[in-house]
């Protein structure tokens, strides 16, 4: 089992900026996309970033052109670095990595490792 640890969120201002990390330890890394996804109170967790094995990315719509996600197999981390937060951005932002060798999606129920999540809060 992989174990997932997120770090870097918080408070910040509606046009500020931060980065979140998602540190693995365990099982295999490198082979896995990872993916972040958030959930905002009352709301249903949805898709945020999906990187692939080989770097590939895709972004939900809402966050297109303003988040950015890498990877850095070395470290075994996954990064996303958000830049003009909006109040709408707020959320638990969880990372959690894929559970078929290779394979990338962005359905929830396709990623079997998830971590405890981070809090980012962001006022008007």
């Amino acid at each position: 089992q992989v174990q997932l640890v997120e770090s870097g969120g918080g408070f910040v201002q509606a046009g500020g900026s931060l980065r979140l990390s998602c540190a693995a330890s365990g099982r295999p890394f490198n082979n896995y996309a990872i993916s972040w996804f958030r959930q905002a109170p009352g709301k249903e967790r949805e898709f945020v970033a999906v990187i692939s094995w080989s770097g590939g990315s895709t972004y939900a719509e809402s966050v297109k052109g303003r988040f950015t996600i890498s990877r850095d197999n070395a470290k075994n981390t996954v990064y996303l670095q958000m830049n003009s937060l909006k109040p709408e951005d707020t959320a638990v932002y969880y990372c959690a990595r894929a559970i078929r060798y290779r394979v990338t999606t962005t359905a929830s129920g396709d990623f079997g490792s998830w971590g405890q999540g981070t809090q980012v809060t962001v006022s008007s």
